[in-house]
């Protein structure tokens, strides 16, 4: 049974507790309030439990923290709506999935939602899993860079967010400009020189580089980024199976930056 099985199931009550377990159950209409009073959470680390319950508090953190998000400027945009719709449809939720879905989203947008005790609760749910907490921070960073920019108050709070999951100030400053750069080439038709190179250099900068690294950086930093949005490496590190599109998508906008760059060269040498 797949995590969303033993969710609905109410078999996830004894596992996922605090605020992540109280926001999901809210969502679907089970009460995951007993949290993990009287279990050891160190008995069931690496075990196929973990790996469920860490995919149940990335999918609840994951609507919720959006809808905080989309509404950090004050209003939420239709561009935004349309980046969390994009999100669900990728994931081909089922009808029960897409509300918990609708209903996470929009108690992320209410006054008294906490993204901190959230952010803290998959912080620690994740441990050490780092291409995981990298894969949820680009997802709400697309969300922010929806209407081609970047609010302040929405940068200040996803700062925080990081920061929490543990990403320092230029390591998260490092990710905007990545999202940002893919966000660009997947859109960018390349059809006249102008554009051709301005995609090149957008290619570069989907893989945190620019144009002077040399071909070893350029080989190193790609395989590093396909290393890190693998996914069946995400979906084993806790991924939930739904987004394994969202990851894939990512993977094949890496090679196709690679490939673009290393086209380029071998026209230049």
């Amino acid at each position: 049974m797949s995590w969303w099985g033993k969710v609905i199931g109410g078999a996830f009550g004894f596992a996922l507790g605090g605020p992540i377990g109280a926001l999901l159950g809210a969502s679907i209409g089970h009460g995951f309030d007993k949290g993990l009073s009287g279990i050891d959470e160190g008995a069931i680390l690496g075990s196929q439990a973990d790996q469920e319950r860490i995919q149940a508090a990335f999918f609840t953190a994951t609507f919720s923290i959006m809808g905080r998000i989309a509404k950090a400027d004050g209003q939420v945009s239709k561009q935004e709506i349309e980046v969390a719709q994009q999100v669900m449809a990728r994931m081909q939720l089922d009808p029960e999935q897409m509300q918990a879905a609708r209903n996470l989203f929009s108690e992320g947008k209410s006054p008294e939602f906490d993204y901190r005790t959230i952010a803290q609760q998959l912080r620690r749910e994740c441990g050490r899993r780092k291409s995981l907490l990298q894969m949820f921070m680009e997802i709400q960073l697309s969300t922010a860079l929806a209407d081609q920019e970047l609010h302040p108050n929405e940068q200040e709070i996803l700062l925080d967010i990081a920061q929490i999951l543990g990403f320092k100030k230029q390591q998260f400053e490092q990710l905007i400009a990545m999202v940002a750069a893919q966000q660009r080439f997947g859109h960018e038709t390349g059809q006249t020189s102008f554009q051709q190179t301005n995609k090149v250099e957008e290619a570069y900068h989907v893989l945190g580089l620019d144009s002077s690294c040399s071909d070893a950086e350029l080989k190193k930093a790609y395989r590093k980024l396909l290393s890190q949005h693998h996914p069946d490496k995400l979906v084993s590190k806790g991924l939930p199976e739904e987004m394994m599109k969202i990851a894939t998508e990512k993977t094949r906008e890496i090679k196709e930056a690679y490939e673009l760059i290393k086209q380029h060269r071998s026209k230049n040498d």
